[in-house]
């Protein structure tokens, strides 16, 4: 009887595709039950595997202990590193781009900055979903701060980010062009201008959206313009900010973006004036490691990206 197509046999034993998966995943949890959720299998059933794949390659991979989570070997780390390695190059061969876009299937980690994702996240998903239906399109938001590392650990296949402040060894996919705006409360006196500078906005309240590169991006214009923002309150969220201005508490400033709207969540009304001159010139970007080549999936979800953020 031949053997099983998606066996490995190491030693007297056999490791499984799927056993494979299922150690390459353990990186990226602190504890057993939940890298088990994350696979959809039970625990005890991801103990067994871990079990006999030590047992294959006689080493212990992980250390499992109740009340401790999950602390992989430094053995277990080298071993997930070349499992994820494997997995990849499987889900490829078994790919055949010339059977059209129904042929891409499999999972695509894509991460996004925080302020983007309401924007750029829910036309990419429908259109991943609408287009590629066998993609499990898996997504993050965060800073840069929380998705670069995850990015370099290959947990991401890609960050959707601004291009400010990046560190270099990164390839970057232009999506659109963007600067700076003003997000003013309806009745305010400057939205009688079609556009408002710095200067204009300098003794008026700011609501700072207080992450970088964001708040970075901003003081930066004002210094370069020779000014400094009257910062009343800094707060952890954009859409807040957006929610105070369309209040009457102040005004914020934002990056200019696609598919905009001037209703606040309670649908009261808000203003977004450009700034002239322009400032905090800036793009959008698609950033991978370097070096890396993105799996075909991956790259259709970048076209799809790229096409949703037209303006």
């Amino acid at each position: 009887m031949l053997p099983d197509k998606n066996d490995r046999t190491v030693g007297n034993l056999r490791v499984t595709l799927r056993q494979l998966e299922m150690i390459s995943e353990l990186p990226s949890h602190s504890t057993l039950s939940s890298a088990a959720a994350d696979l959809r299998i039970s625990e005890s059933a991801l103990s067994q595997a871990i079990t006999q794949v030590e047992k294959a390659v006689g080493e212990h991979l992980c250390v499992r202990r109740k009340g401790r989570g999950l602390q992989l070997t430094p053995a277990g780390r080298h071993f997930a590193a070349q499992a994820k390695k494997i997995v990849h190059a499987s889900e490829e061969l078994i790919l055949n781009p010339s059977q059209g876009r129904t042929s891409l299937r499999g999972p695509v980690h894509l991460g996004c900055f925080a302020s983007l994702a309401p924007h750029l996240l829910p036309p990419i998903l429908s259109e991943v979903r609408s287009l590629y239906p066998e993609i499990d399109l898996q997504l993050t938001a965060g800073t840069h701060d929380e998705l670069l590392p995850q990015l370099e650990a290959g947990h991401l296949d890609a960050i959707l980010a601004y291009d400010l402040h990046l560190p270099g060894g990164f390839t970057k996919r232009h999506l659109y062009s963007t600067q700076l705006e003003a997000v003013l409360p309806q009745d305010h006196p400057l939205t009688g201008q079609k556009s408002v500078s710095l200067a204009d906005l300098a003794d008026e309240d700011l609501m700072l959206y207080g992450t970088n590169p964001s708040t970075a991006t901003v003081h930066t214009a004002f210094e370069a313009a020779g000014l400094k923002p009257k910062v009343v309150m800094t707060v952890p969220q954009m859409i807040l900010a957006r929610e105070l201005v369309a209040r009457g508490v102040g005004y914020t400033v934002q990056m200019s973006r696609p598919r905009e709207h001037q209703l606040s969540l309670e649908g009261r009304p808000f203003a977004i004036r450009p700034i002239e001159p322009t400032a905090g010139s800036t793009a959008v970007v698609a950033v991978w490691p370097m070096g890396m080549r993105l799996t075909p999936r991956a790259s259709a979800v970048l076209d799809i990206a790229a096409e949703t953020s037209i303006f």
